[in-house]
C-alpha cells in the first residue's frame, strides 16, 4: 500500500502545471540552443548577422538542392536560426516559432541532410511538436500576455 501511495505522490509531483512549466522551459532551451549555435556558426565571428563567406559557399553548393534561390535561403535560414531562438528563451510566440523551425527542419531532412532523421532531425521535430501542443508554460512571456489579455 505505502508504494502505491508513494506512486500516486509521485504522478501528483510530475503532473503538476509547474513540473510541466519547467519541463517546457528545459524543452524551449535545448531546441533554441541548437538553432542558435547553427545561426552563430553561419556568421562572421565578432558580428551579429554579417553571413560569412562560408556560409554563401555553403548555400550555393552543398544546400543547393533547396528550393529557394541560395542568396534567399542563406538570409532566411541565418534570421530565422537568429530569431526563433530568442523568442524560444523568452517564451514569447512559442508555438509559431517551434512551428519556424519544425519547417526548417523538415527542409533540412527533405533536401540536404535526408540520412539525419534518426537520431538528430527526429529529436529537433519531437522538441518542436512538445512546444507546438503545450506552447511555453508558466515561465514565458506568452503566459503573461495571455493573463493581460484576459484582464
Amino acid at each position: 500500500m505505502r508504494g502505491v501511495v508513494a506512486y500516486d505522490r509521485a504522478v501528483s509531483f510530475v503532473s503538476d502545471r509547474t513540473f510541466e512549466s519547467a519541463a517546457l522551459l528545459l524543452t524551449r532551451l535545448a531546441l533554441a540552443g541548437v538553432f542558435w549555435r547553427s545561426g552563430r556558426s553561419k556568421v562572421v565571428e565578432g558580428t551579429w548577422l554579417t553571413i560569412s563567406d562560408s556560409t554563401h559557399f555553403l548555400f550555393s553548393t552543398e544546400y543547393a538542392s533547396v528550393p529557394l534561390p541560395p542568396e534567399l535561403a542563406v538570409v532566411l535560414a541565418t534570421g530565422a536560426e537568429h530569431l526563433f531562438p530568442v523568442l524560444l528563451v523568452l517564451g514569447l510566440a512559442t508555438r509559431l516559432s517551434a512551428l519556424a523551425l519544425l519547417g526548417m527542419t523538415i527542409t533540412i531532412q527533405v533536401f540536404v541532410y535526408p540520412d539525419a532523421w534518426w537520431p538528430v532531425h527526429s529529436l529537433w521535430s519531437a522538441l518542436c511538436l512538445v512546444l507546438i501542443a503545450r506552447g511555453a508554460g508558466l515561465f514565458g512571456l506568452d503566459q503573461l500576455l495571455v493573463k493581460a489579455h484576459r484582464r
